[in-house]
């Protein structure tokens, strides 16, 4: 049996219509870039669709909360990596972090953690993930090493090289 990769990554290119005056990314355009990202990484590395999901089954994930630290500028037409990967999952939600550093990943952008919740999409109620989510999710987890606040784990980023 194959092991699925716990940190997904790809890159993007910051685009024109997404920056601000000074040519930098937008602050609300890094959560955009970010959940692309994600999608597009479930769908390539897990066939994880969850679009078709959402159609067929009537369920999906909503955004309850991002954090996000910005920290150095991405800029216009500069080709960004993103990884992410799930740090928390239980019965009802998952939390997502994302980084986002230069092309070569020695200048680290932004970290973003955000939560989800599975919501039955007909209720608009929280909805448990079924035993196949959870068997994937539990496999792919990957939280820090110690439990830490947001604030922490940016710290600690911040200073170390992660690849």
């Amino acid at each position: 049996m194959q092991t699925l990769p716990k940190t997904l990554e790809s890159t993007v290119k910051v685009r024109f219509p997404d920056c601000d005056p000074f040519n930098h990314l937008n602050n609300s355009k890094y959560i955009d870039y970010v959940i692309n990202a994600r999608e597009d990484q479930l769908l390539e590395n897990y066939d994880l669709d969850i679009h078709k999901i959402a159609r067929e089954k009537g369920i999906s994930w909503v955004v309850a909360q991002n954090q996000v630290a910005y920290l150095t500028p991405a800029t216009l037409m500069e080709t960004v990596t993103i990884q992410t990967q799930l740090i928390y999952c239980d019965s009802k939600s998952l939390v997502v972090e994302a980084l986002m550093w230069n092309e070569d990943k020695t200048s680290l952008k932004s970290v973003q953690w955000s939560k989800f919740i599975h919501v039955d999409l007909r209720t608009k109620k929280s909805h448990t993930h079924s035993d196949d989510l959870m068997h994937l999710f539990t496999e792919v987890v990957n939280p820090p090493l110690e439990q830490v606040s947001f604030e922490n784990r940016v710290k600690g980023l911040r200073f170390s090289k992660v690849s």
